[in-house]
């Protein structure tokens, strides 16, 4: 039986956490383009407008489908512009955990908004689908990543060598994680 998530979209006082559309696919090839964003994810290079469109019209669905995870255009609604994307991946549904992963458009960092996609992308998980953990992964050097990790609630469990990948070469990663018992006292709650 293979498993997956329900379509969904959450809110936040700030945000909306949707499915990526066709109408996503500029934003995403500019996001994913930029030169921080190509520095910490080993995405094509070039990103191009195909690459972006594929993504937003397929990749991002059939990850939910084939139960991988499940990934989500994170627009402002004040404007509804793009500004991030938060998803899961790698999940393992007999152990009920899932790791998280997100990047933030250039024009929305500094702003909290992958710490606030996250939390709520959290709380959905290890409340409403039952989830028993969630992971993120963040390379050691990548402080911002790390530093919206803890916004977001996780907790820092240790340090896996030479674990990721960039287009650099390899990385060590800091491993977060949250779960259940950790929602009543921290920012996720």
């Amino acid at each position: 039986m293979t498993h997956a998530f329900p379509q969904t979209v959450l809110h936040t006082p700030r945000l909306t956490l949707r499915p990526f559309t066709a109408d996503d696919t500029d934003d995403t090839r500019a996001a994913c383009a930029d030169d921080l964003t190509q520095h910490w994810l080993p995405l094509p290079r070039p990103y191009t407008r195909e690459d972006a469109h594929t993504w937003c019209t397929r990749t991002a669905h059939d990850l939910r489908t084939t139960g991988d995870g499940i990934h989500f255009a994170v627009t402002e609604r004040t404007n509804g512009r793009l500004a991030a994307t938060v998803g899961l991946k790698k999940t393992d549904w007999r152990s009920r955990s899932s790791e998280a992963g997100y990047w933030v458009a250039p024009w929305a960092r500094g702003r909290g908004i992958a710490a606030e996609a996250t939390r709520a992308l959290a709380h959905w998980l290890l409340t409403a689908q039952a989830f028993e953990r969630l992971e993120l992964k963040a390379a050691t050097a990548n402080t911002a990543s790390r530093r919206t990790a803890l916004n977001a609630g996780l907790r820092e469990e240790g340090v896996l060598r030479n674990a990721g990948f960039t287009h650099h070469g390899r990385t060590d990663l800091v491993l977060y994680s949250l779960v259940p018992a950790d929602l009543g006292s921290s920012p996720a709650a």
